[in-house]
């Protein structure tokens, strides 16, 4: 909305700075920082107040027992902030920017009618069925697959996805790019939903994730500097970078109150939506494969998850680690939370610079 007030430079000239992705995304970090900040002690008496705890699984690490009665669904505090951000600072004539937020509030609701489901019940697994889960999540990368198949990023580079480190090598994946967006929307929601079991590795991730895909978006977005980079074109594509940077200061805010010992958990209210904005992203910007050297973390996580359940059924209850996902095999052999917490954040910090070299390396 904010954006519009640039019409008027003629009026009053430095509306004009309003013109200026940067200038709009810092803004936007800012105002999603404070609504975060401001509101989330207040929300979290709320959650005190109706009883809206996090049930704690009984097979998980032993520590974590101490964790039961704190306060979750806090990805409604982080939704909210980035929505109020972005409706403020974004042009919402973008449909990059329509797309994404749609995509958020769809698994936002989904995350929360899960969330609702256990709470009720008073079970950690008393939520909606994986079935159901996985079901919600297909129909939206569907409905995204046709929408980027009939209208692409790019349409030179419609179904092709680019080889990074690589110039000017990319695949064709044809009738494939459809599930191809499945696999990357679903994986991304999902891994970043494993990795939300200790305090603030989640939401400190994802801060470092949102950064490093909105410098990838404001440079996917700008014709010149694109193109001296090798990397493919996406008008309009710059504008994420606002949404990215509202979502980068919500996840800060929030990290004040979800750092150990967090006051409030995110949930799948915020796992999911998360994950599917980061993951809708890197196929709105054309760097799919990226997100696996970003999202490092999330992905080693979802790993670690499939390869103990694909060891435990064929060989016969053998496991791989101590247990899963990967942050829980640390912890259980003896590394304190916050030891885990802070060098998974330093890896994901490596990873997301190395993945930042490939605009450089081609």
């Amino acid at each position: 909305m904010i954006y519009y007030l640039s019409l008027l430079k003629d009026v009053y000239s430095p509306f004009n700075v309003l013109q200026y992705i940067t200038f709009r995304s810092g803004g936007a970090f800012l105002t999603a920082l404070i609504v975060s900040l401001v509101l989330g002690k207040p929300f979290i008496e709320f959650l005190k107040r109706v009883k809206i705890q996090q049930a704690v699984r009984e097979y998980g690490p032993q520590t974590h027992l101490a964790k039961a009665g704190t306060p979750t669904m806090g990805g409604l505090l982080i939704l909210f902030s980035m929505l109020v951000s972005t409706l403020l600072w974004a042009r919402l004539d973008n449909r990059f920017i329509l797309m994404t937020m749609s995509v958020a509030v769809y698994l936002g609701f989904v995350g929360f009618l899960d969330d609702y489901r256990k709470w009720m019940r008073h079970h950690p697994s008393g939520g909606i069925s994986d079935a159901a889960k996985m079901g919600a999540a297909i129909v939206l990368s569907l409905g995204v697959a046709v929408a980027l198949y009939m209208n692409p990023p790019n349409a030179s580079y419609a179904t092709r996805i680019n080889i990074p480190y690589l110039k000017n090598v990319y695949v064709d994946l044809g009738a494939l790019y459809v599930p191809f967006v499945l696999m990357v929307l679903v994986g991304a929601s999902n891994a970043v939903n494993l990795t939300d079991g200790l305090d603030g590795l989640a939401v400190g991730t994802l801060l470092v994730s949102a950064m490093t895909f909105a410098l990838l978006a404001y440079v996917a977005g700008h014709i010149k500097i694109s193109s001296y980079l090798k990397i493919i074109f996406v008008p309009g594509a710059g504008e994420l970078t606002v949404y990215l940077s509202a979502m980068a200061g919500a996840c800060l805010g929030f990290l004040w109150y979800n750092g150990y010992p967090a006051q409030i958990f995110m949930g799948d209210t915020g796992s999911l939506f998360l994950g599917g904005s980061i993951g809708s992203v890197a196929l709105f910007i054309k760097q799919e494969l990226l997100l696996v050297l970003v999202g490092g973390i999330f992905v080693a996580e979802a790993m670690s998850v499939i390869l103990q359940v694909g060891s435990v059924r064929l060989r016969k209850g053998k496991r791989i680690f101590r247990m899963a996902p990967l942050h829980h095999h640390f912890e259980v052999g003896g590394m304190p939370e916050t030891k885990v917490t802070i060098r998974f954040w330093i890896v994901a910090i490596i990873l997301s610079l190395t993945a930042l070299s490939s605009l450089k390396l081609r």
